[in-house]
């Protein structure tokens, strides 16, 4: 059972880590892989719109999306946004990328080896990934404007899309340990944490909602 308090704790949590960015057009739409479909269609549904000539997506696997994804999680985006009727020719896909930097980095290289002059990026991710994507993002390409952007997803919503509360509030915590830690550890800029969702990260930790923490270090 998850308290009326745990909740509303995980409420403040989901807000902080969104950018609530406008949208805007961008010189590509990146599609950070992951076990999420969505991120494809948001980034699909960029392109249709006119708010980006191309897209990278870009992911491997990882052991939560090899069951789901055996091709690879961009190859699965790509092949999702063609079926939303994105033109394949307007897709590049990095297979390689295990994690946040590298999805950053090889995207950037596959963009420049494509000829592709980028000076924004729509940054496209699970919802309570933006400001990890962003605080990455930063850091490794600092020349281009970060216009973070997922699909459109109230709190109460993505729990039921999940189908599992107590693993998406695991998900959150874990999400804001890593904005606290890495960007001691080089690999993102800093981001400044309210009080008020310091306080609730605690009482989530505190609560047991530990599954998705890294070691202490």
């Amino acid at each position: 059972m998850i308290s009326a308090q745990a909740w509303d704790d995980a409420r403040v949590v989901w807000d902080y880590h969104q950018m609530h960015h406008s949208p805007k057009p961008c010189s590509v739409a990146i599609g950070l892989g992951s076990h999420d479909l969505s991120v494809a269609t948001a980034a699909a549904e960029a392109y249709k719109a006119g708010m980006v000539p191309v897209i990278v997506f870009t992911g491997a696997n990882s052991p939560t999306t090899r069951s789901r994804f055996p091709e690879g999680e961009a190859i699965a985006y790509r092949k999702h946004a063609v079926g939303l009727g994105v033109p394949a020719d307007a897709i590049l896909v990095d297979t390689n990328a295990t994690n946040t930097g590298q999805n950053i980095t090889y995207s950037r290289e596959l963009l420049e080896a494509a000829g592709i002059d980028v000076l924004s990026v729509l940054l496209v991710s699970k919802p309570y990934e933006q400001r990890r994507a962003y605080a990455t993002a930063r850091k490794l390409w600092p020349q281009v404007d970060i216009v973070c952007a997922s699909a459109p997803m109230e709190f109460p919503e993505y729990v039921d899309s999940i189908g599992d509360g107590r693993l998406v509030i695991d998900m959150l915590v874990g999400a804001l340990q890593r904005l606290v830690i890495y960007p001691k550890q080089g690999f993102m800029i800093e981001q400044d944490v309210p009080g008020d969702v310091m306080a609730a990260y605690e009482r989530l930790c505190q609560g047991g909602f530990t599954s998705r923490l890294m070691p202490s270090v």
